[in-house]
């Protein structure tokens, strides 16, 4: 069954995409928003609270924020199942439907896709100032003053990133612990992306959503990254994974990267802008230089790896 629900997943978001009018998440950062508004801007407003304080006010947060609603979606899963089931006889197909639903809202395959594109378009017909819009969409540096290579880099860094984030964690997490655990995953990895930076506001309330966005993802991207090895330059992949994915700050990205990278043979990395201030960052992977069409190998590079996937799974599903 999970093969199954794996699968027709990803053909509802080739075929659908995210939906255009309303996403649940688009709701929980609503939710978050208002959270935060509450309980981190009353520690902001006075001068006298202490860090302790703001990330308590965090972890408490986090809590609200992902355990509530997923225990409440998985008691209204669980009437809907008893209620369908009591009716026809059968609670098996609303289990798979639910689970189906679910995971096709968690990954985000065919928008990575699209996004990409959306900024390879104007690439290629040398329209910079379009391409530096569209790569501002998906990554939080600096866009406005990137030349073409720069734009480039950004986007076959959040292409290998976020693959690892939005397509193989839910998955990985959806193989080992079902609706409950990609659930938990989803909305605290969005969390992370709008409370885990280290900003005044951000740097103590915000700590423990990254922390758990840490641990969640450790397992999901050394598995992304063994796999970017096995669908690309398999010894480039390996050597940049060992020799370079401790120089970059997040341990899981750090990761995931440096072995994309390596799998493509592209140089990324290097100096970048955020919120007006340069930071200093390492270059990384191979020694070529990246090119338009190392775009589309990246996202070539995410087709193969989502194949593989698939193909361990449907094997594990049928020999288990």
């Amino acid at each position: 069954m999970i093969a199954l629900v794996l699968l027709t997943a990803i053909f509802l978001d080739r075929l659908f995409a995210e939906p255009r009018c309303f996403h649940p998440l688009v709701g929980f950062g609503a939710m978050a928003n208002r959270i935060e508004s509450c309980l981190n801007e009353s520690c902001l407003n006075k001068s006298r609270t202490s860090s302790s304080v703001q990330l308590i006010s965090g972890i408490f947060s986090w809590v609200i924020v992902v355990i509530a609603p997923t225990l409440l979606i998985l008691f209204f899963v669980t009437l809907v199942e008893e209620w369908v089931g009591e009716w026809v006889g059968n609670r098996v197909y609303t289990n798979w439907f639910f689970d189906v639903i679910f995971l096709y809202l968690a990954i985000g395959y065919t928008s990575l896709r699209q996004h990409a594109v959306a900024i390879l378009t104007p690439l290629k017909a040398n329209d910079l100032a379009t391409a530096r819009q569209k790569v501002g969409w998906i990554v939080s540096r600096d866009t406005a003053d990137l030349d073409e290579v720069g734009v480039r880099k950004a986007t076959i860094e959040s292409v290998l990133e976020n693959g690892s984030d939005a397509i193989f964690a839910p998955v990985f997490w959806y193989v080992i612990g079902g609706l409950p655990a990609v659930i938990i995953y989803r909305l605290s990895n969005t969390l992370d992306a709008m409370w885990g930076y280290k900003t005044p506001r951000f740097l103590y309330f915000g700590r423990f959503s990254a922390r758990m966005d840490d641990v969640l993802n450790y397992l999901p991207s050394r598995l992304v990254a063994l796999s970017y090895a096995l669908c690309g330059q398999f010894f480039g992949a390996i050597r940049c994974w060992r020799e370079q994915a401790h120089l970059l700050n997040s341990p899981n990205a750090g990761v995931v990267m440096t072995a994309g990278a390596g799998a493509l043979n592209c140089e990324l990395g290097g100096d970048t802008s955020y919120y007006g201030e340069v930071v200093v960052k390492p270059v990384f992977g191979g020694k070529c230089d990246v090119t338009n069409q190392d775009i589309s190998r990246a996202l070539q590079l995410i087709d193969r790896t989502l194949v593989l996937w698939c193909v361990v799974i449907c094997l594990i599903a049928y020999f288990a």
